[in-house]
């Protein structure tokens, strides 16, 4: 199985899960996936992040503001990492006004062909447009059982939890499960492709 051509987009900030992450950057080119890092620039070319255990620098040079549907429609999937990413990029100067990135989660869940997976405290950043996962089964960190429940969610006590679209896992250390389900996702979508041809 080759996923070649196929783009995945994964949000980054401070405080990443070092072993996720580098996980991630591994085991997508294995299957020929193209990895695209996605930050909030700040009006800067790039910007060096630090991982949450190690405090392992990570440079993100490109941004999901700005964006265009079209470029967004490139995507195989877009995933919201673990740890503290998501509480990071969840923040807006306006109170109100959508933070940027939960505006851009909210255009990739508007597209179906793209797989959206978060996983562990990546919930915190569908918080502010809780109907993007109101009624649909997911799991989320067990920190976080009341907020998916708040949310209208329907949580669900598994490690990794798909719901078409939609592919959830339970934390950082459930990165390779979720990495499978997502490469499995993205092969059955060629299979399919493939067979109406």
């Amino acid at each position: 199985m080759s996923l070649a051509g196929k783009k995945v987009g994964i949000l980054m900030e401070s405080d990443f899960y070092e072993d996720e992450i580098f996980y991630y950057k591994h085991r997508f080119p294995e299957e020929g996936i193209e990895l695209h890092w996605l930050t909030r620039l700040w009006g800067q070319e790039r910007i060096t992040f630090h991982g949450h255990e190690y405090k392992v620098p990570f440079e993100v040079s490109e941004s999901f503001e700005g964006m265009s549907d079209e470029e967004l429609r490139s995507y195989a999937a877009i995933i919201v990492p673990s740890a503290i990413v998501s509480d990071r990029l969840r923040y807006t100067e306006d109170v109100a006004k959508l933070p940027p990135a939960t505006e851009f989660l909210r255009r990739a869940f508007a597209e179906p062909t793209i797989v959206k997976g978060i996983i562990c405290h990546g919930m915190w950043l569908v918080s502010p447009l809780p109907e993007l996962v109101r009624g649909r089964p997911v799991v989320a960190h067990n920190n976080l059982l009341g907020d998916v429940r708040n949310m209208g969610a329907v949580y669900v006590d598994q490690d990794v939890v798909i719901d078409r679209d939609l592919i959830t896992a339970r934390t950082g250390g459930h990165c390779h499960l979720f990495a499978r389900a997502i490469i499995d996702r993205l092969a059955a979508a060629d299979d399919g492709a493939g067979a109406r041809g």
